[in-house]
């Protein structure tokens, strides 16, 4: 699958990538603008849209923060051996996006919520699978210990956010669709022998603009 472009815009200043000051973008107004991929363009309006969140967890290492990511097993219906963030379907019970996202990444990877500290949510990401996804932002503190359900996640890794918030590391590429339907566009941020790419890189993408407006 070869690369069309690459974003490019210049990497984020380490002093913008701090907790304090990641903390402090989302207690503030500022204009920006998300941009809308095309898997929300393609998405069948007449499709009721399913609720889900996601936990957007900045991990504050010594050596910087990283966003901690997972690889779903191959067996799944849908998105099977795909990177994503934990997260899942909302729940009737759910009170909000916010609790979906600190239950299943409870049920998912068996992070604890005392150790999430939540700063801020991002737009939400319509899917082509008929999904409306709320991206929850959070600090996560360690140590923590973390354990994978094996139905869900077949591994858990971190990536530098520095690293994911430079433009050079956001490529475009498009895959055909079936019968001559055109072609579908997304971004993707390959990291070491992981392949981020879709809903996961959009939401990024758009962290990326948001952090640096």
């Amino acid at each position: 699958m070869p690369v069309d472009a690459v974003a490019g815009e210049a990497a984020l200043a380490p002093a913008l990538l701090t907790p304090d000051a990641v903390r402090a973008r989302f207690a503030r107004t500022l204009p920006w603008q998300p941009e809308i991929s095309d898997e929300a363009r393609m998405a069948d309006p007449a499709l009721r849209l399913r609720r889900a969140a996601v936990l957007v967890s900045l991990v504050e290492r010594p050596g910087g923060l990283t966003v901690l990511l997972t690889k779903r097993t191959e067996h799944l219906s849908s998105h099977a051996g795909q990177v994503s963030f934990p997260g899942g379907r909302a729940e009737e019970l759910d009170s909000s996006p916010i609790e979906t996202a600190l239950r299943e990444s409870e049920e998912e990877i068996g992070l604890h919520r005392r150790h999430v500290e939540i700063i801020g949510i991002l737009p939400e990401h319509v899917t082509i699978s008929a999904y409306r996804v709320t991206p929850v932002v959070a600090l996560v503190t360690p140590p923590f210990e973390l354990i994978a359900d094996p139905n869900e996640v077949a591994g858990i890794f971190e990536v530098p956010l520095a690293f994911l918030m430079a433009g050079a590391n956001h490529q475009r590429r498009s895959v055909a669709l079936p019968d001559g339907a055109g072609k579908r566009s997304f971004y993707a941020m390959p990291y070491e022998e992981y392949f981020i790419w879709g809903a996961t890189a959009s939401m990024l993408r758009n962290l990326y603009h948001y952090l640096r407006a």
